[in-house]
């Protein structure tokens, strides 16, 4: 199947986020990726339900929310009603992840589970079955702009490997420090949905970025 590009709002001027979003409506991205932080699970706050909401009423693409928040649970129907398509949590932050999950889906949303980079795949053997979507941190979470961690690679491979073992309809999506630099390494791994931040927003041309991210390996489909 194609490959998936999300841009990640993270990565996005604030000042000029109505040109922006206008950008992403016209592009070739399938998602927009939404991070939202609690300063707790991770240092750092970002975005809540209001800019949701905004970003629901103007962007024409599903909004993969990705909730790197303590105590989710208590707040995934909000982001169902505020917008979100697709709500991914993290394993981490879940100590009983399949009511977790089945909570996202009675919603309607699909359900994302993500991994720290620390985190081996193997702690998902007995839910890979019941997820959508599985997020590979390709960096520590909680900022924007960092490094690439090279063994996610193998990572994904391995996660690949899995969900081939298990039959599952599973989504393989890598976030942080994707690029057009190691895309192509990602999809023939098995990642199937590419999340990038600065790698979109910072470039001269964002669209033409999200175009040449979208046309990498084109002989893999």
């Amino acid at each position: 199947m194609p490959h998936l590009i999300a841009p990640s709002l993270l990565a996005s001027d604030f000042t000029k986020l109505g040109e922006q979003m206008d950008m992403i409506n016209q592009s070739e991205a399938d998602w927009l990726h939404f991070d939202v932080m609690d300063g707790r699970f991770v240092p750092n706050i970002s975005f809540g339900f209001p800019l949701l909401k905004a970003a629901k009423a103007t962007c024409n693409k599903p909004i993969d929310v990705h909730l790197m928040i303590e105590e989710p649970e208590k707040y995934i129907e909000t982001f169902r009603e505020a917008g979100a398509d697709v709500i991914t949590v993290h394993y981490e932050a879940c100590p009983h992840l399949h009511r977790t999950i089945a909570q996202i889906k009675e919603t309607g949303a699909k359900a994302g589970v993500a991994l720290n980079p620390h985190t081996p795949v193997s702690v998902l053997e007995n839910v890979i079955e019941t997820v959508d979507l599985v997020c590979l941190m390709s960096v520590n979470p909680g900022f924007g702009g960092q490094k690439f961690i090279y063994n996610t690679i193998p990572k994904v491979k391995r996660l690949s490997d899995m969900i081939i073992v298990k039959n599952a309809d599973v989504l393989i999506e890598i976030d942080g420090g994707v690029g057009l630099q190691n895309a192509e390494a990602l999809l023939k791994a098995g990642a199937r949905v590419l999340v990038a931040g600065s790698a979109v927003f910072k470039a001269d041309d964002p669209l033409d970025t999200i175009r040449r991210m979208k046309a990498i390996g084109q002989e893999l489909r």
